[in-house]
């Protein structure tokens, strides 16, 4: 508490000068642009890391230039602004007006380009993060069987957040497969793809325990873009995209559609989760359509309105390790919308203010045969949102980023089976639930090479009460090249109303309406170092202590304990010569059951080990990229077989990706994507297994 009480006393005093500074800001002659001095050596904070940027493979280190560009595109009819100040060559521009996030650098934020998500053939959010350092994803790729989850540094999907243009897209539902199911969010609109943790997940839920993914997703252009591809491969595979960007008069915008299926039939062995007479996978086809649509309008040269819209529509059969051969379908629609106002307030650019309405619709519709009787859940949840952040440069070396949460959301819940044991438990379930918050993040560059960041979160629940998580972060650059960073934060992830309320049919799981929240905290330390000039490294010791985790017990939702988790993430960049260039992610994650009848083993479906490396090749158009996995196999932990215990591990396995672009004209491309080429069909987890070697074909236009 020591802590919490310096933090509220710090931030209550900025918040008290913010008012002196803004009239100081409107009524002051001064220069609006804060300038700041360097050395003539750059410190690291200057200069952009590739390891932390992943962007491509083959991407030039370089020191960024003293004036940052602005992402933001300008309005065509806005004046050029004659009161900016002539930068020096050894002055830089502290710039709020990007678009990407204002974030602490108290520990690594990676960041994840278009670029590269195209060379690595992307077809899912899943795909792109598993190359990430942190991540462990079991429900990716061919025939992938969604229960299985994705985890970051040991938390599951619902303990991190995951954000869409800076807006939850999880809306923290558990059964019927309605956690965020990653697969089913498209590529083709996404710009960028963001990735935090420490002090900066103070800015958006107390439940991020492992993390904080932003979706970025793709703006209009002044300069008209049509972009159009066509894939088809193995496993009756077909994939098209479709997006036009451009814009008029003051109005941007961006609209994109995209079209996947693949029937995922294929042979599997004796033992594999639903293996049919045949001896094929059955019931594992997956087909979605995606509908987006971004404007911009700048009002004038310092006001911005936006709206994006994001229309899913996914239809999928599901298998399931539990199941010899399970039958039931999944049908998930969902809707997205999101409207912004960003202003500059004052004369300067110092003071940035973004409110932002959100509207979150999720259908999960699963439905199927239980032997000789029928079985279905139904779970439709709206998120309503709204937000008011704001960004504010009190002096050079002061920052505080402060402003308000409103959520609330609605569930409803049908459960219906006639299975005759089951029958009593049929019900309609309606539940309502506001959480608000309050949030501020201060970050102090005490001197040049040291900066400090301390936080608080301040949620109010309407059914678990009050509470209050801070967090503290720091980073001190030793010298140019080497900088050391730490960060702790408090959180509470609270039960979703689906476990605590609606009975899920399908798996025979019983609510429980005196579940507690998951509590605890997150803490990160590490290293950023530049070996040389082509070759830049970042190494992250994590862990957390989580109490109350939940899950299933004796096939009730029940608090199951304290689990502790300690790992590490090594990340390397490393620009061989011209043209060519290549990174290795490496993650530990030891996450340990302390508590109950488990005690001292690893949580189920988490390896200790996941490693990823890449090397790439670009020049006049042409792409070659190579990409290894490795997976250190997970606890089985559920639903075991005859002869297998809850202590055993499914086997590791070593996986080659190869992908390549070859320029037919200057604006057309064929594409090729071959995976798995050493044609092991390896168990990826509780056995599910992969297909083998596959591969895709395509072509890509850019006018």
């Amino acid at each position: 508490m020591k802590w919490s009480v310096f933090i509220v006393q710090v931030i209550l005093t900025n918040l008290a000068l913010t008012s002196v500074v803004f009239a100081q800001d409107n009524h002051s002659n001064q220069k609006n642009t804060f300038i700041q001095k360097t050395s003539k050596i750059p410190s690291l904070n200057e200069i952009e890391h590739p390891h932390t940027s992943a962007e491509l493979l083959t991407q030039t280190l370089t020191v960024p230039s003293k004036k940052p560009q602005t992402t933001d595109s300008p309005s065509p009819n806005s004046p050029t602004d004659e009161s900016e100040p002539t930068v020096q060559d050894d002055e830089i521009i502290i710039d709020v007006t990007g678009k990407q996030d204002e974030l602490p650098q108290s520990t690594p934020t990676y960041v994840i380009e278009k670029e590269e998500i195209q060379k690595q053939g992307a077809t899912s959010v899943s795909d792109v993060l598993k190359k990430l350092p942190g991540f462990a994803i079991n429900d990716s790729g061919h025939g992938a069987d969604i229960h299985t989850g994705t985890y970051y540094r040991g938390a599951s999907t619902n303990q991190s957040v995951f954000l869409i243009n800076g807006r939850p897209i999880n809306t923290n539902i558990n059964t019927y497969h309605g956690s965020t199911d990653l697969n089913s969010i498209p590529v083709e609109a996404i710009e960028r793809i963001e990735l935090y943790s420490g002090a900066a997940s103070t800015l958006y839920g107390s439940s991020a325990f492992g993390g904080v993914v932003n979706i970025i997703t793709k703006e209009g252009s002044n300069v008209p873009r049509f972009n159009a591809t066509a894939e088809f491969g193995s496993l009756n595979f077909n994939n098209q995209q479709l997006s036009y960007a451009g814009a008029t008069g003051s109005l941007r915008y961006n609209l994109s559609f995209e079209r996947y299926f693949i029937d995922n039939r294929y042979r599997v062995p004796v033992g594999a989760a639903n293996r049919d007479p045949q001896g094929y996978l059955f019931n594992a086809d997956t087909a979605t359509s995606t509908y987006f649509g971004s404007f911009a309008f700048d009002v004038d040269s310092r006001n911005t309105l936006s709206l994006d819209v994001t229309k899913l529509s996914s239809r999928r059969g599901l298998i399931y390790f539990g199941f010899p051969l399970q039958r039931d379908r999944l049908d998930r629609d969902g809707l997205n919308i999101g409207f912004s106002w960003k202003t500059r307030l004052g004369n300067g650019n110092s003071s940035v203010l973004t409110t932002t309405l959100g509207y979150n619709q999720e259908y999960f519709n699963t439905y199927g045969p239980s032997n000789q009787f029928y079985r279905t859940g139904t779970l439709d949840t709206q998120l309503y949102t709204a937000r008011v952040d704001h960004t504010w440069q009190i002096t050079p070396n002061n920052k505080l980023r402060w402003g308000l949460d409103l959520q609330n959301t609605d569930l409803n819940g049908d459960a219906f089976s006639t299975v005759p044991n089951r029958i009593n438990l049929n019900e309609n379930e309606s539940q309502s639930l506001l959480n608000t918050a309050l949030f501020a993040v201060n970050t102090w560059n005490i001197s040049d090479n040291f900066q400090v960041d301390l936080g608080l979160r301040q949620s109010f629940d309407s059914k678990f009460g009050n509470y209050l998580n801070p967090s503290v972060g720091f980073k001190y650059d030793i010298v140019p090249a080497l900088a050391i960073r730490g960060s702790w934060a408090g959180g509470q992830r609270n039960p979703g109303l689906d476990q605590l309320y609606v009975y899920d049919t399908v798996h025979g799981w019983l609510p429980n309406p005196d579940l507690e929240p998951e509590t605890g905290s997150s803490w990160t330390a590490g290293v950023d170092v530049k070996f040389s000039e082509n070759l830049t490294g970042q190494f992250t010791y994590f862990g957390s202590s989580l109490d109350n985790r939940l899950g299933v017990v004796q096939g009730r939702w029940a608090n199951i304990g304290l689990v502790d988790t300690n790992g590490l993430e090594a990340a390397l960049r490393w620009k061989i010569a011209a043209g060519w260039s290549t990174f290795v992610n490496y993650t530990y994650t030891d996450a340990k059951i302390k508590t109950g009848p488990e005690e001292g083993l690893q949580l189920g479906l988490i390896p200790y080990s996941v490693a990823s490396a890449g090397i790439g090749y670009e020049s006049g158009g042409w792409q070659a990229n190579l990409y290894a996995t490795y997976y250190s196999g997970a606890r089985r932990a559920l639903y075991t077989r005859a002869g297998e215990t809850t202590t055993e591990f499914s086997p590791s396995f070593f996986n080659l990706d190869f992908s390549a672009r070859v320029p037919v004209t200057r604006n057309l491309g064929l594409t090729v994507y071959l995976e798995n080429l050493l044609d092991e069909q390896y168990e990826r987890v509780n056995r599910i297994y992969s297909p083998g070697f596959t591969f895709r074909l395509g072509l890509t236009a850019n006018i």
